[in-house]
């Protein structure tokens, strides 16, 4: 891990000269912030950057984030905070999952830790709900259809409707930690059995490719989609006032000119 840090922070050094940005905040984003990374996960960087001053002073439309292809289990994608602010607005899980993140590669200024302070009042369970009921659909539809089921894809709808249930509970925004949400939603019995089983065999290796559908997860999984097609909730949302995002932005702006 050490090792493949260094490389991270390398590799971000390097985008910030390509790019002429600066990445302010970076972090995992996927198995390995989720907490069951096999052997051979990638690492999945996700960062925040901010572009000098003038950058933001066109009319021109420019692109807001940067991507690159997976390159050796590293792979890496940004987004400008402008784009960042805007989706923080409409209270955008991966975003919220990202500052959340048990895992941080780099983090300079106060723009990160500003906004975590922030995510209450930004917050909407509608639109997080929403976006993993979404989620875990799709992944069902693609990867768990019939008596042959892709295992490794019961975490991605496992995990967003765990995530549902945190909200509908009253937890507010879902942790990252796939653990945090199986130990405070599933009681224990054959259910969080079978998935620690699932998690234990990524762990250690092994290929969790196609097999034999698992009785008792599926069964949660499509009673769960019943219920939330036909039941879905709606929240009142908190207001989302778009002068405190605009005053962070220009703060976050100082703060880069300074260090110029």
């Amino acid at each position: 891990m050490n090792k493949m840090k260094g490389k991270i922070i390398e590799t971000l050094q390097e985008i910030e000269i390509k790019e002429g940005v600066i990445a302010f905040y970076a972090c995992e984003s996927g198995s390995r912030a989720w907490g069951f990374p096999s052997r051979d996960s990638d690492y999945d960087v996700r960062f925040l950057y901010l572009h000098p001053v003038d950058w933001y002073l066109s009319i021109g439309e420019k692109r807001d984030v940067i991507e690159y292809p997976i390159d050796n289990q590293l792979d890496i994608n940004g987004w400008d905070l402008k784009k960042a602010l805007r989706l923080f607005r409409k209270s955008n899980p991966p975003l919220l999952e990202w500052l959340n993140s048990p895992i941080v590669y780099q983090e300079k200024f106060t723009i990160a830790s500003q906004l975590r302070g922030l995510a209450k009042t930004y917050y909407s369970p509608n639109a997080c709900i929403h976006h993993y009921l979404h989620m875990a659909q799709g992944n069902v539809r693609e990867y768990l259809k019939g008596e042959r089921v892709w295992l490794k894809k019961y975490f991605y709808v496992l995990r967003p409707i765990l995530a549902i249930k945190w909200i509908e509970q009253g937890y507010g925004v879902a942790p990252t930690s796939f653990g945090t949400l199986l130990e405070q939603i599933v009681p224990d019995g054959i259910l969080k059995d079978e998935i620690k089983k699932l998690i234990e065999l990524k762990s250690i290796g092994a290929e969790l490719d196609y097999g034999d559908r698992i009785s008792v997860i599926s069964d949660f999984i499509e009673n769960e989609l019943a219920r939330l097609e036909e039941d879905q909730k709606h929240y009142e949302n908190n207001p989302a006032p778009v002068e405190v995002l605009d005053r962070l932005f220009l703060q976050a702006l100082d703060e880069l000119s300074s260090v110029k």
